[in-house]
């Protein structure tokens, strides 16, 4: 299948879409894989930065260009939110937690996507929501 599965985890906001951009401005901040000062859509605009991403990717937030409808297919460099029936399978309640996440990932109930495609969920802690989960397999 190729690609590399990795999973992380981002700052809720009510808003998915800004969660996203909030998530990928920090992982910026942390490191800018060697394009510094630039914001996520400049990057996406930047040839460089998308042959970076299809020859090895960051294994981050940041291999999204962004955020699809959770009914919607799931479609290259982007990340799709579950659905309710989705999160379902692997929190009963509706509710994951961290732990939760964690345990079900890569299972036959949560398996990663294929290759450049990424997943998101909303994580709860003390039935609050508290992040974002982020996980999705790199282009290369």
């Amino acid at each position: 299948m190729g690609g590399d599965e990795w999973a992380g985890t981002g700052p809720y906001r009510p808003n998915l879409t800004e969660a996203l951009r909030r998530a990928q401005e920090q992982e910026l901040a942390r490191d800018d894989r060697g394009f510094p000062g630039r914001h996520i859509a400049d990057l996406w605009g930047d040839g460089d930065w998308r042959e970076f991403i299809l020859t090895g990717g960051t294994g981050t937030v940041l291999d999204f260009y962004a955020l699809l409808d959770p009914r919607a297919d799931d479609d290259f460099a982007m990340v799709r939110p579950l659905t309710d029936s989705e999160v379902r399978r692997w929190a009963p309640d509706g509710r994951p937690t961290r732990a939760q996440w964690e345990a079900a990932l890569g299972t036959t109930s949560l398996p990663y996507p294929d290759r450049g495609i990424g997943h998101c969920t909303v994580l709860y802690q003390d039935g609050e929501p508290a992040h974002v989960g982020y996980w999705g397999r790199t282009a290369d």
